[in-house]
C-alpha cells in the first residue's frame, strides 16, 4: 500500500474509498491504485489468483487480507473454494489463517467443507497444538449428522491431548456435538468426567460450561473435583470463573445445610428475652444441636472472596449472588461495597447491578444504607437507571434518612424527564405509606404539586393522593374539595377518574360539592374517556343512594346516555346499576343491599415494590432480570434438612509409583501426604473433630495423581525434554531435605508451624503447592528420627514430582504463546484497548444563538466517551435553553445535509421546553475520521434553524492504553510517509511533565503511555471511525527546544493535529 494512495483517499473524504485504497495491491495498475473504481468482484478475483499462486508469500498476504475483511464484518464466503484448497499447505502460518477462515464459514459452506474432511482428520495429529485445536473447531462447526461419529472420535482423542489448549477446545466441541445429536449424551458425559479431573486452569471453565449444557443434574461428577475447582477458581479465566461460580452455587445448595439456621437461632434468643423461664426452657429443649459449617462450604466462600476485586463485572456479580444464596447472613455485607463499585461502569452494567441491589435491599436494608448517596440520581443517567435508583432509595428509606430523601425527591419532581418525575411522585407515596411519621408531610407536599404547570405531574399526584386518602379518609375533606376544583383543568383520564372515585367514596362528607361535580360531568359525558365514564356512572349511583332528591333526575340522564354508549362495558355497567339502584318488579333481592354494595368500606391499597416477587429467581440470571423463567434456567434447590455424606468429596489416596520412588531395600511406610491444593484444610479449627481433619487431609493427597490420562501422557512424553530441569529441581530438594533433617523439634512445635503456614497461604496456585508440601513435611517430622529420614526422602520425591508436573504445564503455556505469536494479522497490537479519558475542562461551542433561534439557544460539547449509538460515532451532548417566556414545543432535528459516508443518530423529539427551562440531550455523528462539517436543521413546532457541527481533530480520537514496548513496536511500523514531525521552541518552564500533559490532552483525546525516559512523553489514541492508531511523542532536546512526532496511517488527521499542537506547546 503506497503512502500517496492512502493520503489521496483520505482527502477524498469517503470511508469506502479509504478501504478500497487500503486493499489495493501492487498488481493493480497505477490508474486504479486508489481503488476508487475497482469493484468487489475484481478484488476477489485478485485474491483468488494470489491463493492459487506458487509463492507462499502471496498466499500468506492474501490470507491476511481475507481475515482482515472478516474482522471488518465483510462477507468473504465466495472465497471458500479457493481458501479450502490451501488447508493442506506446508507453511504453518498459512495453515493457521486458513483454519481461522474455515471456523468462520464451515457452517455456511458445509458441502465444500465435507470434501476436505480427511485433511481435517490428519490435522488432528499435527505437531502444532494450534493446528490440532483449529482442526477440531472446524470439524465441530460442520453441523452435518453424518460426521457425528468422526466428531465423537476426535473429541475423545483431543480430551487426552498433551496440550491444555487442545483439551479446552475439546470441551467447547462437546456442547456443539450435543446440540447436533443429543443421543450422544452418555458418551459425552464420559469425556466430561475425564476432563473434570484435568488440573489445568485453561480447561476448567470450558469443561464446567460443557457440564452445565449437557448434564447439569449429574452432581455426582462434581463431588471428587469440588475442592480442586474451589482452589483453581482464582486462576481460571474470567468467563470461566462466572460459569464455575454459578455451578458451585447450585452444588452448595444441594450438599450443605442452611447456614441461616445460626442466625435464626440468634433471633429466637432475642425474642425469648421477654418470655417466662418455663417457656424459654421448653423452647431450649426443643432446639437442635448448634450449627457447624462444613469445611468444604467454608472453602467455597473463602476462595471466592478475592474475586470481589475482579475487574470483570460479571465475576463480581457472580460472587455476589453466591454470597447472597449460600453464605451466613452475617457475612453477606461484604458484597455491598463491590456492587456499589460497579455503578461506575457503563449503563448496561449499572442496570443489571441496580436490579439485583433492588431485590437485595428489600430483605437486607442495612447492607446498602452506608452507600445511600451512591444511589442519588444524576442528570446524565438514562430513565431506566433513574427509576431503579428511585426504587432502591425507597427500599432504604427509614425514619433516620427520610427527611434527606424527601429533599432529594423534591428536586427530582422538577426533572424534564416526565416518566422519571411521575415515578418520583409514586416513590413519595410509597414512603408515606411505609413511614407513618411523614405521611402528612408527603400528603401536603403532593397537594402543593397539584398547582404545578406540568399536567403529568398533577395527574400522577392525584393518583397517589387518592391512594393515601384511602388510608385515612375522614381527616382530609379539604383536600377532596381542592381536587374537585381541578376537574376543570386536568385532562389526563386516570387523574379525572381518581378524583371522581374519591368524591364518590366521600360524597357524604362533601354533600354540596358532589352533586355539582356530577352536573358538570353529565355535560361532558359523551366526550370523556371510557375510564372516566365508568367512574361518572359510579358517582351517579352513589349520589342516587345518598342524596336522591338533588341527583335523581341527573343520574337517570347519565344512565340513559350510558345505555346507548359505543363501548359495551359502559352499556353493561349502565344496565347493572339501573337494576340495582332503581327498584322495579323485575329487580331481585340485591336491590335491597345496593347502598351496602356501593358504599362499602374499601381496603386501602398496598403499595409494594415491583421487585418483591423476584427473590425466588437466582440473582444475576436472565430470569431475574426479566422476572420470568427463561429457557435453560436452572432453579436453586432448597437447603437439605440433613447434609448428604461429606465423604463423597474425599479423593482416594493413590501411591506414587512406590517401586520407582522408594529407595531399594527399604519398606514403604504408609503415611498419606497432604493435598496438592491444600486450602481446604485452613478452616479446620480446634472445635472440629480430629476424625474429620484426618479424613480430609488424608483423602486430599490423591488429587495429585488423579490428573487423568492426559496429564500422565504429558509427564511421560515430556520427561526427556525436561530432564535437566528435573535434575536441578531434585538437587534443590535434596538440600532442603538435609536442612529439614537437621531440625530437632517436638510435635507441638511442628503443629504450631503448620498453623502459621496455613494462615500465611495465598490464593495463588503456586504458593498453595509449596505450602502443601511444607505441611506434609511437617507431618513427617513428628515421627521418630529413623522414620523421619526415610519419610523426608519420600516427601522430597513427591515434591520433585509435583514440581516437575508444574514445569511441564508451564512449558506447555510457553509453547502456546509462541504459537499464538505467529497469528499477526495486522499492525494493531493485541494488548491495545480503549482507556478512560484524562479529565479536562469541558469546552462548550455555540450551536444556535438565542437571537438567531428566536429565544431557543443551543450549545454543544464533546464528552469524550464512547458513543452509545454506534462504535464509529463521536458522542456529542447538546444543551437546549428556552430563554423566552413561552413554552417551546416539538424540538427535533430534520433536513440533514451530510457529506458522503457520514451518518448521524439524532436525539428523540422533545415535546415541550418550559420557559427558562433547560435540557441536555445526546446524539452521535460518524465523521468518517475527517473534520468536515455536519449540517442539519434544528426545528421547533413553528421554525427551523440551519446549524452545523465541525469537530476539532482531537475529538475524533479515543484514548488507548498500551505499554511503552507496544508503543515502540507500533511506532516502528508507522514510519516514512506515516510519520510527521516538527521542532518546537518554548521556555523551559513550559516543558514540565504536568504542563505538557495538560496542553496535549486539552487539544486531543489521547491516553498517556508510561515512559522510562525523563525527556520523552508519549501519548496514544485511535481514530473513532477506523480504529487507526495515533501515536504522539514529545521529545525534549537540549536548551529550550523539543521535537513533536506523530505516527499514524491517517496522515491527513496527523498533519492537522500537528498544526494544532505546535502553537499550543510553543506558547507560554
Amino acid at each position: 500500500m503506497s503512502g500517496n494512495s492512502f493520503a489521496y483517499s483520505e482527502q477524498a473524504g469517503g470511508g469506502e474509498a479509504t478501504e478500497l485504497g487500503q486493499e489495493a495491491t501492487s498488481t493493480v495498475s497505477p490508474s486504479g491504485a486508489f481503488g476508487l473504481f475497482s469493484s468487489d468482484l475484481k478484488k476477489n478475483e485478485d485474491l483468488k489468483q494470489m491463493l492459487e499462486s506458487n509463492k507462499d508469500s502471496a498466499k500468506l498476504d492474501a490470507m491476511k487480507r481475507i481475515v482482515g475483511m472478516i474482522a471488518k464484518g465483510k462477507n468473504a464466503s465466495e472465497l471458500f473454494p479457493a481458501v479450502v484448497k490451501n488447508v493442506a499447505s506446508k507453511n504453518i502460518e498459512i495453515k493457521k489463517l486458513v483454519y481461522v477462515y474455515l471456523v468462520r464459514y464451515a457452517e455456511e459452506q458445509q458441502d465444500l467443507a465435507l470434501l476436505s474432511i480427511s485433511t481435517f482428520q490428519r490435522a488432528l495429529k499435527d505437531p502444532n497444538q494450534l493446528i490440532r485445536a483449529s482442526a477440531l473447531r472446524v470439524l465441530s462447526s460442520i453441523r452435518v449428522p453424518i460426521i457425528v461419529p468422526i466428531m465423537m472420535l476426535a473429541i475423545k482423542e483431543a480430551s487426552a491431548d498433551l496440550s491444555p489448549y487442545v483439551r479446552k477446545n475439546a470441551a467447547h466441541a462437546i456442547q456443539k456435538l450435543y446440540s447436533l445429536d443429543p443421543e450422544q449424551k452418555e458418551m459425552l458425559i464420559e469425556v466430561i468426567e475425564k476432563l473434570l479431573k484435568d488440573k489445568s486452569t485453561l480447561v476448567a471453565g470450558s469443561v464446567v460450561m460443557a457440564f452445565e449444557e449437557v448434564c447439569p443434574d449429574r452432581i455426582d461428577l462434581i463431588h471428587k473435583n469440588y475442592r480442586k475447582l474451589c482452589n483453581l477458581l482464582v486462576d481460571v479465566e474470567e468467563w470461566g470463573q462466572v460459569v464455575i461460580i454459578h455451578m458451585l452455587t447450585r452444588y452448595a445448595r444441594t450438599q450443605f445445610v442452611s447456614p441461616w439456621k445460626e442466625d435464626d437461632g440468634l433471633e429466637d434468643n432475642e425474642k425469648n428475652f421477654y418470655e417466662s423461664d418455663d417457656e424459654q426452657k421448653e423452647k431450649t429443649d426443643q432446639k437442635k444441636k448448634p450449627y457447624a459449617m462444613d469445611p468444604d462450604h467454608r472453602l467455597l466462600i473463602r476462595n471466592t472472596k478475592p474475586l470481589l476485586q475482579s475487574r470483570n463485572a460479571a465475576v463480581v456479580m457472580a460472587v455476589a449472588q453466591l454470597y447472597w444464596h449460600i453464605s451466613p447472613k452475617s457475612e453477606v455485607g461484604i458484597i455491598s461495597k463491590s456492587l456499589v463499585r460497579l455503578l461506575r461502569s457503563n449503563r448496561e452494567v449499572q442496570y443489571i447491578v441496580l436490579q439485583n441491589i433492588a431485590t437485595m435491599s428489600i430483605q437486607r436494608k442495612g447492607m446498602f444504607e452506608p452507600y445511600l448517596k451512591s444511589f442519588y440520581v444524576r442528570s446524565t443517567d438514562p430513565t431506566m437507571i433513574k427509576i431503579l435508583k428511585l426504587e432502591i432509595l425507597t427500599n432504604l428509606a427509614n425514619e433516620a434518612n427520610i427527611s434527606t430523601l424527601l429533599r432529594e425527591f423534591q428536586t427530582y419532581v422538577k426533572s424534564q424527564d416526565k416518566q422519571f418525575a411521575a415515578a418520583t411522585i409514586q416513590t413519595i407515596g410509597r414512603c408515606a405509606t411505609n413511614i407513618s411519621e411523614v405521611t402528612d408531610t408527603c400528603l401536603s407536599g403532593l397537594v402543593c404539586l397539584l398547582s404545578n404547570r406540568d399536567e403529568i405531574v398533577v395527574a400522577e399526584s392525584v393518583v397517589v393522593i387518592k391512594k393515601l386518602l384511602q388510608m385515612q379518609p375522614a381527616q382530609h375533606g379539604e383536600i377532596i374539595k381542592h381536587m374537585a376544583k381541578l376537574l376543570d383543568s386536568i385532562t389526563v383520564p386516570v387523574a379525572r377518574a381518581s378524583i371522581l372515585w374519591l368524591i364518590g367514596e366521600n360524597c357524604e362528607r362533601v354533600p354540596k360539592i358532589a352533586p355539582d361535580v356530577l352536573r358538570k360531568m353529565a355535560k361532558s359525558f359523551t366526550n370523556e374517556d371510557d375510564l372516566v365514564k365508568l367512574q361518572i356512572l359510579n358517582l351517579g349511583a352513589k349520589l342516587y343512594l345518598t342524596n336522591s332528591k338533588q341527583t335523581k333526575l341527573l343520574t337517570q340522564y347519565i344512565l340513559n346516555l350510558g345505555k346507548y354508549d359505543q363501548n359495551y362495558d359502559i352499556r353493561d355497567r349502565t344496565r347493572f346499576i339501573r337494576q340495582l339502584i332503581v327498584p322495579n318488579e323485575k329487580s331481585g333481592a340485591l336491590s335491597k343491599y345496593a347502598k351496602k354494595i356501593f358504599l362499602a368500606q374499601k381496603p386501602a391499597p398496598l403499595l409494594e415494590s415491583p421487585f418483591k416477587d423476584r427473590d425466588h429467581f437466582q440473582l444475576g440470571t436472565l430470569s431475574h432480570t426479566l422476572n420470568t423463567k427463561a429457557i435453560g434456567y436452572l432453579e436453586l434447590s432448597n437447603w437439605p434438612e440433613v447434609a448428604p455424606d461429606p465423604s463423597v468429596r474425599n479423593v482416594e489416596v493413590i501411591e506414587l509409583q512406590a517401586k520407582e520412588w522408594t529407595p531399594a531395600g527399604k519398606a514403604k511406610k504408609e503415611n498419606p501426604a497432604k493435598k496438592f491444593y491444600s486450602d481446604s484444610e485452613e478452616e479446620e479449627d480446634s472445635s472440629d473433630s480430629s476424625s474429620d481433619s484426618e479424613s480430609e487431609s488424608g483423602s486430599a493427597s490423591g488429587e495429585q495423581d488423579e490428573e487423568g490420562d492426559s496429564s500422565e501422557d504429558s509427564s511421560e512424553d515430556s520427561s526427556s525434554e525436561h530432564r535437566s530441569d528435573s535434575e536441578s529441581v531434585s538437587e534443590v530438594g535434596d538440600k532442603r531435605t538435609a536442612k529439614r533433617n537437621s531440625k530437632s523439634k517436638g510435635k507441638s512445635d511442628s503443629e504450631d508451624e503448620e498453623k502459621e503456614n496455613e494462615k500465611s497461604k495465598t490464593s495463588d496456585s503456586s504458593s498453595t503447592d509449596s505450602s502443601s508440601v511444607e505441611e506434609s513435611s511437617s507431618d513427617s517430622e513428628s515421627e521418630s528420627e529413623s522414620e523421619s529420614e526415610s519419610e523426608s526422602k519420600k516427601v522430597t520425591m513427591v515434591r520433585d514430582y509435583s514440581f516437575f508436573q508444574l514445569r511441564i504445564n508451564t512449558f506447555e503455556k510457553v509453547l502456546l504463546i509462541a504459537d499464538l505469536e505467529g497469528l499477526n494479522l495486522s499492525t494493531s497490537s493485541s494488548v491495545i484497548s480503549v482507556n478512560t479519558p484524562v479529565f479536562v475542562p469541558v469546552k462548550t461551542h455555540v450551536l444556535l444563538h438565542r437571537m438567531s433561534g428566536r429565544g431557543l439557544a443551543a450549545h454543544y460539547f464533546f464528552p469524550r466517551q464512547p458513543c452509545i449509538f454506534g462504535d464509529k460515532m463521536v458522542s456529542i451532548q447538546i444543551t437546549l435553553n428556552n430563554t423566552t417566556d413561552r413554552k417551546i414545543e416539538n424540538i427535533h432535528i430534520e433536513g440533514k445535509k451530510l457529506p458522503m459516508g457520514m451518518q448521524m443518530h439524532v436525539f428523540n423529539p422533545i415535546e415541550s421546553l418550559e420557559p427558562e427551562g433547560s435540557i441536555t440531550v445526546s446524539m452521535g455523528i460518524d465523521f468518517c475520521d475527517s473534520t468536515q462539517t455536519a449540517s442539519f436543521q434544528l426545528c421547533t413546532k413553528d421554525d427551523c434553524f440551519n446549524v452545523n457541527i465541525q469537530p476539532p481533530v482531537g475529538e475524533l480520537l479515543l484514548p488507548v492504553a498500551m505499554s511503552e514496548k507496544d508503543f515502540k513496536k507500533e511506532q516502528g511500523m508507522l514510519t516514512g510517509m506515516n510519520e510527521t514531525s516538527t521542532v518546537i521552541i518554548a521556555a523551559p518552564q513550559n516543558f514540565t511533565p504536568s504542563v505538557i500533559l495538560q496542553k496535549v490532552v486539552n487539544i486531543a483525546n489521547v491516553g498517556v503511555v508510561p515512559s522510562g525516559q525523563d525527556n520523552i512523553y508519549r501519548f496514544a489514541a485511535k481514530t473513532v471511525h477506523s480504529g487507526s492508531l495515533m501515536l504522539v511523542t514529545v521529545e525534549l532536546k537540549e536548551g529550550s527546544t523539543a521535537q513533536l512526532i506523530i505516527n499514524t496511517e491517517r496522515t491527513v488527521i496527523g498533519s492537522v493535529l500537528l498544526r494544532e499542537l505546535k502553537p499550543v506547546l510553543s506558547q507560554g
